[in-house]
């Protein structure tokens, strides 16, 4: 697989919503030539419902707004200390398959875990990462023209509250941790980390856009 040039943008703090129909749009509005981007945000607080999501495992968002999303998978929260990392890739220009994204995008934040000393594992039978019997990384995915949107959510340091009111993707048998609980952490070094790990994961060249 040849080395990419992938942009990647800090979006900082964000609304779903509108971070939503941009990759949808950028995604429709892309050509062959177009570049391979990685978007960066922390959301404000917001729970996303997969197109495949069941309103049972909706216990009770209270005051979160809950937007339908076309991700593949179930109900999630996003909010402040997680990071939120979105691949808009060509795969059939990287040579992969979905299947090759998602146990990549799993490798990489296993490799972020690994980094601060701490043992995470995938499952086969539930995409994400987990440590213990807690999840702690997410995914969600959705395939246009060959061309991938959304991405994961790798949990550092936030407000774990939310997460008890959703069964989180869909799962009844496990909690939600973060990387804080297992040592002081600062989210912009694990962002870059992560960073690194998806570079090296799937070969990229990565080059920082600078937003307006």
């Amino acid at each position: 697989m040849a080395e990419q040039l992938t942009n990647v943008r800090d979006l900082g703090l964000t609304r779903y919503d509108r971070v939503f129909a941009d990759m949808q749009a950028y995604t429709r509005e892309r050509t062959d030539s177009s570049a391979d981007e990685i978007w960066l945000t922390q959301h404000r607080s917001v729970y996303t419902q997969g197109q495949a999501g069941k309103s049972e495992h909706i216990l009770g968002v209270g005051e979160i707004p809950v937007v339908q999303s076309d991700r593949g998978g179930q109900v999630t929260y996003h909010g402040p200390g997680q990071i939120t990392a979105y691949l808009l890739f060509d795969l059939r220009r990287l040579g992969i398959g979905v299947r090759d994204l998602v146990c990549g995008m799993e490798k990489a934040m296993l490799r972020t875990l690994s980094v601060f000393g701490v043992e995470g594992y995938a499952r086969a039978d539930a995409p994400g990462v987990y440590v213990g019997d807690d999840k702690i990384g997410a995914l969600g995915l959705r395939v246009r023209r060959g061309c991938s949107y959304h991405g994961l959510s790798f949990n550092v340091d936030m407000d774990l509250e939310p997460f008890a009111r959703i069964n989180p993707c869909g799962l009844t048998d496990v909690g939600v941790t973060h990387l804080a609980n297992f040592g002081a952490v600062d989210l912009k070094e694990t962002e870059q980390v992560l960073l690194d790990a998806l570079a090296s994961q799937f070969e990229l060249t990565l080059r920082r856009q600078h937003n307006p």
